[in-house]
């Protein structure tokens, strides 16, 4: 088994004065700002999400991802086993999905921004979204907590709903027939 992915969602206001905050407490960027398209696959009868799992095809910048979630553990945190590769060839996976009858059921875009530090055991991530803006902070759970406290966030900010939960239940609140989460003027 892959270790283990562990991690929390916060809602935040302002992107940019998450930016501030972030750096003041002696984060830098790691990973610049970049544009992601993430597709879920699944069968035709959601078998994975029925179980808690979930595959995605990620591009980000021009390059892929193919990233295996497992089932999500009931705790503070969310923890889950992931199992991540980078694909060369984007459309060839897509072939291979949709010859073992998978098919994309789910597409959110985002902005994304990885910030770490010099004794950084995760990283904070900064995901400007069609509903929100977010941070994800990921590591091991006390560093997570530590970090989130540092950021003037408690265990009652946390957020352990995927983003494809987090769309539903905008949708649900402003009444609107969910689809996928994407920007306007984008496909």
């Amino acid at each position: 088994m892959h270790k283990p992915e562990i991690e929390v969602k916060i809602s935040i206001e302002s992107a940019a004065a998450a930016r501030k905050t972030i750096r003041a407490t002696g984060f830098r960027v790691h990973v610049p700002r970049v544009f992601e398209v993430n597709i879920l696959w699944d069968t035709a009868d959601l078998r994975l999400r029925a179980q808690g799992k979930l595959v995605r095809l990620r591009d980000a910048g021009g390059r892929s991802t193919l990233t295996f979630k497992g089932k999500s553990l009931d705790t503070r945190h969310k923890v889950r086993e992931e199992v991540e590769t980078h694909v060369e060839n984007a459309g060839a996976v897509e072939r291979v999905f949709r010859e073992l009858d998978l098919q994309p059921v789910f597409r959110y875009e985002k902005y994304r921004t990885e910030y770490a530090n010099d004794k950084a055991r995760g990283v904070v991530t900064l995901d400007e979204t069609p509903i929100g803006a977010f941070l994800e902070i990921e590591g091991p759970a006390r560093w997570i907590d530590r970090t989130a406290k540092q950021l003037g966030f408690s265990p009652a900010d946390y957020i352990t709903a995927s983003y494809g939960a987090l769309y539903v239940q905008y949708c649900s609140a402003l009444g609107l027939q969910p689809s996928n989460m994407v920007f306007r003027g984008k496909r």
